[in-house]
């Protein structure tokens, strides 16, 4: 299956970057596979045994999902008896998940700096929002959440507010007015849901946009920390220290560099 960059390997499954040339195969074995292809390209997805076939070189993340993740988020979507839960060979991809994709292979590239806590998190964001955007349109809405950790529309409709608008200034209290719920509640709800406090929840929002922004864009450093809500670029610099374990102008050097660092077997 090509040159293997980065391979790393959790819960999840296993997240591999690789490097395909004209004919290579991804093939998926026992587990559903997603197939994110870097720059321009649809989302691809194989159901157990299939194989996508590269038409041309490129380098893509292949998430082999693991089937009791799936069935643990979405036990009506990924039943175990079902052979091909993935209806479609691939769909065009969202700007939302266009983000996340370039972030992870941000993230993968740069693996010194990535704790499994927040790979886990982004791929936990990249399966909810595969299944929002295009499993909810062919499944009814009600069998497709039913058992599901995210059930519960009100916490959905939180994490699309904090998505919308990543910021550290945010007030919980408000946010679980928006949703009807008491604050108590919300955070009782949020945690059983997502895996993370609401608050923990927006500060990996925020890591996931800085990142973004550092990475792939000419921002300065205070228009990224004006754009998540801090009052100061001294004060976005150390959350983003003790989030990332480097500053961030360090970050953005290594993952603007333009040599591959060598490979690694998991993150650090």
């Amino acid at each position: 299956m090509g040159r293997t960059v980065r391979l790393f390997e959790g819960r999840f499954g296993r997240l591999v970057l690789v490097e395909l040339g004209p004919q290579d195969p991804v093939q998926a074995q026992e587990d559903p596979a997603i197939v994110l292809q870097q720059g321009e390209g649809d989302v691809l997805f194989l159901n157990p045994g299939e194989i996508h076939i590269a038409v041309d070189a490129s380098r893509v993340l292949v998430l082999h999902a693991a089937g009791a993740w799936l069935r643990e988020s979405f036990p009506a979507v990924f039943a175990a008896q079902d052979p091909r839960p993935l209806a479609q060979p691939r769909e065009p991809i969202t700007p939302r998940i266009r983000q996340l994709a370039d972030t992870l292979a941000i993230e993968v590239l740069n693996d010194r700096f990535l704790s499994p806590a927040r790979l886990e998190f982004m791929l936990q964001e990249l399966l909810l929002s595969i299944v929002e955007t295009y499993l909810t349109r062919r499944r009814a809405a009600s069998p497709l959440w039913r058992g599901s950790r995210f059930e519960d529309l009100r916490i959905r409709r939180a994490i699309a507010l904090l998505r919308a608008n990543p910021n550290k200034d945010l007030n919980m209290d408000d946010l679980a007015n928006q949703v009807g719920l008491s604050r108590s509640r919300f955070y009782d709800l949020f945690q059983i849901c997502t895996g993370f406090s609401p608050r923990h929840y927006l500060d990996m929002l925020c890591v996931e946009t800085a990142i973004s922004r550092l990475s792939l864009t000419r921002q300065k450093i205070a228009e990224v920390a004006a754009e998540l809500g801090f009052s100061a670029q001294s004060n976005f610099t150390r959350f983003f220290l003790n989030q990332v374990g480097v500053p961030p102008s360090k970050y953005r050097r290594a993952a603007t560099a333009q040599e591959t660092p060598p490979p690694s077997e998991s993150p650090k």
